[in-house]
């Protein structure tokens, strides 16, 4: 995997391992129930910043923050779960697309109050398979936009 540090924003997927089950507050969703195993987050960084909120997303799962803005904070923030990879595709609003291609839907509205999407939370209890959509996911989405690849 390799990673662009730059401030060049686009598409990214977080994908993030829980080891044990948990109940999560997750601020406007409430109480939600997450099961043991992988879970990709599909977010967009074209804001300010670009892709340094990739990092800021890795510093608040290794302890390095606390501070929670985004539904992925609260999963990020407890102490079973640990970011595995990350892809990215800069340059391209994607964020929807990689969503839906993932099927995602775990937890109604989460990562999507700003958009019609049901979620963008995907689940897998297995590791493979969801980096392996992942993957899919964000290539499709560059091959449709022509866009920078960084993954």
């Amino acid at each position: 995997m390799t990673e662009d540090s730059g401030a060049a924003g686009g598409t990214y997927t977080l994908v993030v391992e829980l080891h044990d089950s948990a109940t999560i507050d997750v601020g406007a969703l409430g109480s939600v129930a997450f099961d043991p195993g992988w879970y990709a987050y599909v977010g967009s960084a074209n804001g300010p910043g670009g892709f340094a909120r990739v990092e800021r997303h890795r510093e608040l799962a290794a302890g390095c923050r606390d501070s929670q803005h985004w539904h992925i904070d609260y999963l990020l923030g407890h102490p079973d779960a640990t970011v595995d990879t990350v892809t990215k595709t800069a340059g391209v609003d994607g964020e929807c697309a990689v969503a839906s291609a993932l099927d995602c839907g775990v937890a109604d509205g989460f990562g999507s109050s700003d958009c019609s999407c049901e979620s963008h939370l995907a689940y897998s209890p297995q590791r493979a398979p969801l980096v392996a959509s992942v993957g899919s996911a964000h290539e499709s989405i560059r091959h449709e936009d022509g866009a920078t690849t960084r993954s």
